[in-house]
């Protein structure tokens, strides 16, 4: 994280002096007026505000600002974008004893950063006004960030937020395993692909609504093919894959294999061209898996349950298969799970 602490005088910049002692594992700016007194190695000096806040505001992922929290208001107000692009931005006195996260308290990160200060600055208390942080109250928001889903559509989060803050039922589109997964499911009915409404979250990697809080989580692919298919034709099943199942090769986490396949060439330069992590499993992790699998022709040659689709289960998160095998050129089937 990339910090600017902005000061406004004098006591400020002597304050950011010594709170730079507890930020030493970031990479931290501070910036003052011109003719104040410091010991600092680089100090960033202005003019105005104004002239240095634009700039900041793309640069920085989270601002510190040691001044009146009415003035931090009033210079920001302009600034604002986005609840999902614009900055932390966390007000502190001058003792370093009182913190607030003002503004991006969960995607910009605002909340987490005021935690480690109090756990830092000593007899320090921040102040956290984020409902669903005083109601213990589940924010999808959060649980997107620490499992690294991509926030598809953020617009209707308010809306969801305010349901649960409100004891509300909040409808869950998305698959078992990952419905198990959340640890606070107070209020939340897991519901099928069909039934989404307004009232309801989609936590997975495609969806026909428009209106729904959608969470798209990665997705990893099994691969099985022939000895010696190329490259070429794996590449060309890949693509019609994604085509057929609305994904983007961005959403693809990782890929998976049986370990026969360790030394398939075609397979090892697709993974080499997408950068794609690669995992191999062997006989007895694919036929320890419980689940029914879609025929195939390993089971005859090598005694397996599969390859596709228990190797996407296997390298997948929540180990759950969401698209069953499909054939593509005789040669080459893919699988996917989450």
């Amino acid at each position: 994280m990339k910090i600017a602490v902005v000061t406004i005088n004098q006591p400020s910049l002597n304050s950011a002096s010594t709170l730079l002692n507890y930020l030493k594992d970031y990479k931290v700016d501070i910036y003052g007026k011109k003719d104040l007194t410091h010991s600092l190695d680089n100090l960033i000096t202005y003019k105005k505000l104004d002239d240095i806040l634009p700039t900041a505001w793309e640069e920085y992922n989270a601002i510190i600002y040691i001044l009146a929290m009415g003035a931090v208001v009033r210079k920001i107000a302009p600034l604002l974008k986005d609840k999902s692009t614009d900055p932390a931005v966390i007000v502190i006195n001058l003792d370093l004893t009182k913190i607030v996260p003002l503004l991006s308290g969960h995607l910009g990160g605002a909340n987490r950063l005021s935690d480690i200060l109090v756990s830092r600055l000593p007899n320090s208390i921040n102040f956290i006004s984020t409902a669903t942080d005083q109601t213990n109250t589940l924010a999808f928001e959060m649980l997107a960030q620490k499992r690294d889903w991509v926030i598809a559509n953020i617009k209707p989060l308010a809306r969801i937020s305010n349901r649960l803050i409100n004891k509300q039922e909040v409808k869950v589109a998305t698959y078992l395993n990952i419905f198990n997964s959340i640890p606070n499911k107070d209020n939340l009915k897991l519901i099928g692909f069909k039934d989404i409404d307004l009232n309801s979250v989609v936590i997975a990697p495609t969806t026909q609504s428009k209106d729904a809080l959608w969470l798209a989580p990665y997705v990893y692919l099994g691969l099985g093919c022939n000895r010696d298919t190329p490259m070429e034709i794996i590449d060309k099943s890949f693509k019609l894959f994604l085509e057929k199942n609305n994904l983007s090769r961005f959403q693809i986490k990782a890929i998976a294999s049986f370990n026969a396949k360790k030394d398939e060439i075609g397979l090892l330069e697709f993974s080499k061209k997408y950068n794609f992590p690669i995992e191999f499993y062997n006989k007895e992790d694919i036929n320890s898996l419980e689940n029914k699998f879609s025929k195939s022709a390993s089971t005859k040659f090598f005694g397996l349950k599969g390859v596709a689709e228990p190797s996407a289960i296997l390298v997948s998160e929540y180990k759950e298969l969401i698209i069953p095998k499909e054939v593509y050129f005789k040669s080459v089937t893919i699988a996917g799970a989450v």
